[in-house]
């Protein structure tokens, strides 16, 4: 704490915690050696950062020039009260470490809510008016993914489709992305994310979707939504906004079965929206399968790896014809859908594949990545995962259930990164009755910086999740 780098620490702590006030002081109040706060990632410079770091560094040292000078002064005239300059002294950083969220309040409160109040007040009357077809996609997990795969089926040079940014979800981001529409647009997708209770119903009031898509429900911001069905409610209030009409909904995920009312249409590895699908295959290099429906066919090559991608592709290939594209133009569309950046993504490392599945951050999304590593052949299987965050009260039973699963998945060897959910993990493996290696890794940065010198020709190494430094 009493270091040189304590300042600097403390304005990462704030950025990776995207300067939520709430989650940096709970990770504050957590940390027991700043030393190791910033250990896989660092400070990256931006305006705001630097004028945090000058301020809190300024704040500081005159805090340490007064104590000294005042304990100087009070040695000097003999006044017993200089005991309160030690204290004054010794407080420094966890004054600032405190003090430093006082701007970040006071900006939001009287600057930052009212502007953004502005701007979405500007974007619900751009949505008003845009004549463009309102794509909305909601749910825990599989976002993302689905708003990139469908961007891609659907742009042609029939439709002009434009799609709100990476996994920028919440009310400001979809006021940007208003801002830079251009008003001649056939499609919009939006993403809709789910921080808080009521978030998806006020998007759909901001954004007025035609068509809404709904991919997942796992437990995730249970801090905001203190059970499943909360979140799950919230999710659904985009099916209510539509009148359960032209919503799609992931046939997949058993927590969103509950939820399902007549008129919702399903999407998953054997039929989307009507479409059957048959001989479906899977291999480390793609996925290609065949839809019919109805006299029509469509025969579907993909990048994208894992059975749990059929689903989402098989959507995007339906709404395309329901919107009026060719077969020609759905099925050059979807051979255009490329792995995404963390998210099963393939790669080679001298001879051997590594899955990159570390932005996968839910149950469903984790035992999809353990049924491909089991169904793929390899010299020697690997799977790597530090667990889940952001499970609530039932972590100990997910990650249970996580540990039987990888027990499982035929691999080889297991290496978790030691974490606090990794007792569960290891007591789910032992009731699997795993017969293979387990490691427990300590270090994970060393593990990932060095995985080539891990790896073998011939393995198969399937990664998933990665945890950021606020968490434990």
């Amino acid at each position: 704490m009493y270091r040189l780098r304590f300042a600097q620490t403390i304005i990462y702590m704030l950025q990776a915690t995207e300067y939520d006030v709430k989650t940096y002081l709970g990770w504050l109040w957590r940390v027991k050696d700043f030393e190791k706060v910033s250990y896989r990632r660092s400070l990256i410079k931006t305006r705001r950062s630097s004028m945090l770091l000058l301020a809190i560094k300024l704040g500081m040292l005159v805090q340490f020039v007064v104590a000294i000078a005042w304990a100087t002064l009070a040695i000097k005239n003999k006044e017993p009260n200089g005991i309160f300059a030690v204290d004054l002294f010794l407080s420094t950083p966890l004054v600032w470490s405190h003090l430093v969220v006082l701007p970040l309040v006071l900006a939001r409160w009287f600057w930052v809510q009212p502007l953004n109040r502005v701007d979405v007040g500007r974007s619900k009357k751009s949505f008003e008016k845009h004549q463009a077809i309102k794509i909305a996609v909601a749910g825990s997990y599989g976002k993302t993914t689905m708003k990139e795969i469908l961007y891609t089926v659907l742009s042609s040079d029939s439709k002009k489709v434009a799609a709100t940014p990476a996994n920028k979800n919440v009310a400001i981001s979809h006021a940007q992305f208003a801002k830079q529409l251009e008003g001649d647009e056939d499609i919009l997708i939006i993403e809709f994310g789910e921080g808080a209770p009521g978030d998806v119903a006020a998007f759909c009031r901001t954004v007025k979707p035609s068509i809404g898509i709904i991919c997942g429900l796992a437990p995730a911001h249970l801090d905001k939504y203190k059970t499943l069905q909360a979140a799950g409610e919230d999710i659904f209030s985009l099916a209510d906004y539509l009148g359960h009409k032209n919503i799609y909904v992931n046939g997949e995920s058993e927590a969103l079965k509950s939820f399902l009312k007549p008129g919702h249409q399903l999407y998953d590895g054997r039929q989307a929206a009507g479409w059957a699908i048959k001989a479906a295959k899977s291999s480390i290099n793609g996925l290609s399968f065949e839809m019919t429906k109805a006299g029509k066919s469509l025969k579907i090559k993909s990048q994208l790896i894992g059975e749990h991608q059929i689903g989402p592709l098989a959507l995007a290939a339906a709404l395309a014809d329901k919107l009026g594209l060719t077969k020609e133009q759905i099925e050059k569309g979807i051979s255009r859908v490329e792995s995404f950046e963390h998210r099963m993504q393939p790669r080679q490392v001298d001879g051997a594949y590594i899955i990159d599945d570390t932005y996968n951050g839910n149950i469903d999304g984790m035992l999809a990545g353990l049924k491909l590593l089991k169904s793929l052949p390899a010299k020697r299987k690997i799977y790597v995962t530090p667990g889940l965050v952001d499970q609530g009260s039932e972590s100990p039973a997910i990650h249970q259930r996580l540990g039987k699963a990888i027990a499982g998945s035929d691999a080889d060897l297991i290496v978790l990164m030691k974490h606090s959910v990794t007792d569960d993990i290891v007591a789910g493996i032992k009731q699997g009755k795993f017969k293979g290696e387990l490691k427990i890794e300590k270090d994970p940065l060393n593990f990932y910086t060095n995985l080539d010198q891990f790896v073998a020709a011939g393995d198969l190494v399937l990664m998933q999740n990665d945890w950021p430094d606020n968490y434990n």
